[in-house]
C-alpha cells in the first residue's frame, strides 16, 4: 500500500516540533553536531517522499480524468435510457409508449361497436447516431391483433438543411398524422386523417431552414399499403407515389409570445394506379369513424385506374394556455368497377380543435409539460387540458351512381360522416397522462332500409373513450 503524503507530513512536522523543543547541551547544541545533522536528513528525507507521494497523486489524477473523459456515458431519466461514446459519435436511446385505452359505445339499436379493454399501442423505440451524421429509429408495435414494424429507418444529415431519409416512416403529408401518437389531443385522430397517406415505405429529402422557421420535406414512396388496399404483390413502379410538404413558423424564435407559436404550411401527393394481374388496386381499405369503425369502402373488385392527388393545407396556433389546430384534405382518385368506365372521384374532408390547459401551463403541438408535476404532498397535481373537435369528411356521390356501375354500395355505407368530441387530458409529468373523451358522429348518404348491427353507418355513434398512457 503505498504511503500517505498527510502521514509523511505529519511524521515531518512532529520531527521539526521534536527538534524545536529538545533541550541540548551548549556543548552538543552545534548544527555540526550528530544529533541535528541526522534529524535533518531524515527531514529531507521525508520531504523528497512527499513530493514523490504528491506527483503520483497528481499522475493519478490525470489518469482518473482522462479515463472519465473517454469512458461511455449512461443517462436515465425522464426522457428516457441513453448510451453515448464520450465524444458522443455514437449514441443509442431507449423509448416507449403504452396506451391502455377503454372504448364504451352507447347503443341505440344496431350500432357495432364493441365495448372493452384494448392495448391501443405498445412500443419500444430504439434510436440513436452512428459517426455523428447518421440517425436511425426503429419502432415495432405489440399493441392490437398482431404485432408490426410501424418506423425503421435512417437518416443522413448533411447539414440540418439537407438531410436524406430512407426506409419506412410517416409520408409528409397530413400535419395531424405527422403529430406524435402520444402528443394527439384526442384518443383517436380525426376523419380528416382518413384522406391522407400514413407510413410508407420510401426514400425522402428534408430539412429545417432558417432556424426551423421554414421545415421541408419531398420524397418517392412506394404509395402502399397503408392508404392502398391490401395486395399479394406491390408494385413499386405501378404504385410510386410522389409526397411533398412545406410548413412555416416565421416567428419562431421571436420573443413576441403571441407570434412564436403560429405555424402554416402545405401537404400533397400524386401517384398514378395502373391496375393489373400483378398489382393492387391502390384503394383505401376504409374510411373510419372516431370509433374506429368503418363507414365507407369501394365495393369488391373496384381499382384504381389513373391519377390520384391530395392536397392538405394546415395550421396550427399555440400561445400560453391555449391551442388550435386546422386542416383540410382533398382527395381526387380515378377509380374503375370491373368491366366499367373509369370515373374521377372528388372526397374532401376537414377538422377544426381547440384546447385549453386550465393549469396555465403552455401547450403545444408537442404536448403539454407540467410546470409543477404530480404531488400530492407539496399541493401539487400536475396539469389538466380542455379540448374539443369538429371535423367532417364527404364521399363524392358518383362513388354509389356512377356509369357502368355503382363503385360502393349505400345499402352498407354512408358517403358522409360529422363528428364531434370533447376531452379532458390530465399530465400527471412529463411521461405519463389520463385522458377522457367523448365523441359523436352522424352520418350522410346512408340507403340501408333500417339500422343494422353489421353496419357503422346505420345509426349515430356514440362513444366514450379513456386512456393511461406511459410516453418516455
Amino acid at each position: 500500500m503505498k504511503p500517505n503524503s498527510a502521514n509523511w507530513k505529519w511524521a515531518a512536522a512532529g520531527l521539526l516540533s521534536l527538534a524545536a523543543v529538545t533541550p541540548l547541551r551548549a556543548d552538543t547544541a552545534s548544527d555540526s553536531s550528530p544529533e541535528i545533522s541526522q534529524l535533518k536528513k531524515q527531514i529531507e528525507e521525508l520531504d523528497q517522499k512527499i513530493r514523490i507521494l504528491e506527483r503520483n497523486r497528481e499522475i493519478d489524477r490525470d489518469v482518473a480524468s482522462d479515463a472519465a473523459k473517454n469512458a461511455p456515458r449512461l443517462s436515465i431519466g425522464q426522457d428516457g435510457v441513453s448510451f453515448s461514446s464520450s465524444d458522443s459519435n455514437f449514441v443509442a436511446q431507449l423509448h416507449a409508449v403504452i396506451q391502455a385505452d377503454s372504448r364504451t359505445y352507447f347503443k341505440d339499436g344496431g350500432n357495432n361497436g364493441n365495448d372493452g379493454f384494448l392495448l391501443r399501442r405498445a412500443r419500444p423505440i430504439f434510436s440513436g447516431t452512428v459517426y455523428h451524421r447518421f440517425d436511425f429509429m426503429f419502432i415495432p408495435d405489440f399493441g392490437g391483433s398482431a404485432p408490426q414494424i410501424q418506423d425503421a429507418y435512417v437518416n443522413f444529415r448533411f447539414f440540418p438543411e439537407l438531410q436524406l431519409q430512407a426506409g419506412k416512416f410517416k409520408a409528409p403529408v397530413g400535419l395531424e398524422q405527422l403529430q406524435a401518437e402520444q402528443n394527439g389531443l384526442f384518443n383517436e385522430r380525426s376523419l380528416v386523417t382518413d384522406l391522407v397517406p400514413n407510413r410508407d415505405l420510401g426514400v425522402e429529402l428534408r430539412g429545417d431552414l432558417f432556424d426551423g422557421r421554414i421545415t421541408y420535406a419531398a420524397g418517392i414512396f412506394n404509395g402502399t399499403p397503408d392508404y392502398s388496399s391490401s395486395t399479394t404483390n406491390s408494385s413499386f413502379s405501378d404504385f410510386k407515389s410522389y409526397d411533398g410538404r412545406v410548413f412555416f413558423q416565421p416567428w419562431r424564435n421571436s420573443t413576441t409570445d403571441a407570434l412564436r407559436g403560429l405555424g402554416f404550411g402545405l401537404g400533397g401527393n400524386y401517384q398514378a394506379d395502373h391496375p393489373n394481374a400483378n398489382a393492387g388496386t391502390g384503394l383505401t381499405p376504409g374510411y373510419t369513424t372516431d370509433g374506429q369503425q368503418k363507414f365507407f369502402t369501394y365495393k369488391s373488385g373496384v381499382t384504381g385506374d389513373g391519377p390520384l392527388w391530395r392536397l392538405s393545407p394546415q395550421a396550427y396556433y399555440y400561445y400560453g394556455p391555449f391551442g388550435l389546430m386546422a386542416e383540410y384534405a382533398i382527395s381526387d382518385q380515378t377509380v374503375a368497377a370491373a368491366g366499367g368506365t373509369p370515373v374521377a372521384l372528388h372526397n374532401t374532408a376537414w377538422e377544426i380543435n381547440g384546447s385549453w390547459v386550465l393549469t396555465g401551463d403552455d401547450a403545444s403541438y408537442n404536448g403539454v409539460t407540467p410546470l409543477h408535476p404530480f404531488d400530492p404532498l407539496n399541493g401539487h397535481w400536475g396539469a389538466f387540458q380542455i379540448g374539443a373537435r369538429y371535423a367532417e369528411l364527404s364521399v363524392d356521390p358518383n362513388a354509389f351512381t356512377a356509369d357502368g356501375g355503382a363503385l360502393a354500395d349505400n345499402a352498407r355505407y354512408a358517403s358522409g360522416a360529422k363528428a364531434w368530441g370533447l376531452t379532458l387530458n390530465w399530465y400527471l409529468n412529463k411521461d405519463v397522462r389520463i385522458n377522457l373523451g367523448y365523441s359523436h358522429t352522424t352520418f350522410s348518404g346512408y340507403g340501408g332500409s333500417s339500422p343494422n348491427g353489421a353496419n357503422a353507418a346505420a345509426q349515430s355513434e356514440n362513444v366514450l373513450f379513456t386512456r393511461m398512457q406511459l410516453a418516455f
